[in-house]
């Protein structure tokens, strides 16, 4: 569904076109391809990072020197105060927002009995109060409208019993479940779905054995590209009879 108060794109079939979206966690990484995917689409983009400023400039340089359409916008979304603020200013460059990808994400290693206050709150507040409010925020004014998708970027965690990486488990179940919960209260004007990913980019501290590990664990045998979470995203917004869904892309690797 789409606010019926935005004009068809000129070639008749790209319903993205013109769109405005924003994407959290969109300077870098697979937040980083969504954007510049976003844009190459015609979708008028707004970047939220925190702490990355110099990549939010390059990628927003990168797709306005491509003639697409981009700004960055600073937020931390540890702060409510600031979660806040992003629903009230995203929308200010381009006019409301019709898309939102609640991409940004804290992947943090520890084990349940390692797990102490600051890192749970932490892990928390990124992972899934964020989304909940900007999703809250933001689909209230989509309903009003008359439309608007809104992609949670999950996780295999949020699937399965991920021990060594609880907070994080557990805030991506959280984020599966926000998902089913708000797809019942935003219909039928607004539709919600989520990306669970196996693995897409690895961290970065793993070594090629490691990465290799990480692949054999998928029947397909190796890991995904940025590109996979693309396509992913761009059938789900063109998607109009799929809502509360978790489409998940990992190889195969739920299989086991």
């Amino acid at each position: 569904m789409w606010p019926s108060d935005r004009a068809e794109a000129p070639d008749g079939g790209n319903q993205l076109r013109g769109r405005t979206a924003l994407v959290t966690g969109g300077a870098v990484r697979v937040g980083r391809a969504i954007s510049l995917a976003l844009a190459r689409v015609g979708a008028r983009v707004v970047i939220h990072y925190n702490s990355s400023v110099t990549e939010a400039a390059t990628a927003v340089e990168e797709i306005r020197a491509a003639g697409g359409v981009a700004e960055a916008q600073v937020a931390d979304l540890r702060r409510i105060e600031e979660v806040e603020r992003l629903v009230e200013t995203a929308g200010q460059p381009f006019g409301p927002v019709d898309i939102l990808v609640n991409n940004a994400s804290v992947f943090p290693s520890a084990p349940l009995l390692d797990v102490d206050p600051d890192l749970w709150e932490e892990t928390i507040a990124v992972n899934l109060r964020a989304p909940f409010f900007l999703t809250r925020g933001f689909g209230r004014a989509m309903k009003e409208r008359g439309g608007g998708v809104i992609v949670n970027m999950a996780d295999l965690a949020g699937l399965q019993s991920w021990s060594g990486y609880a907070a994080h488990a557990i805030s991506k179940a959280g984020l599966v479940h926000l998902t089913r919960i708000a797809a019942r209260a935003l219909a039928p004007e607004v539709r919600v779905v989520a990306i669970a990913p196996g693995t897409i980019l690895p961290p970065e501290e793993l070594d090629e054995d490691q990465v290799q590990e990480l692949a054999d664990r998928a029947p397909l045998r190796r890991i995904g590209a940025p590109s996979d979470a693309v396509e992913a995203l761009m059938y789900l917004l063109r998607a109009d009879f799929v809502t509360g869904e978790v489409l998940v892309v990992d190889g195969g690797r739920m299989l086991k």
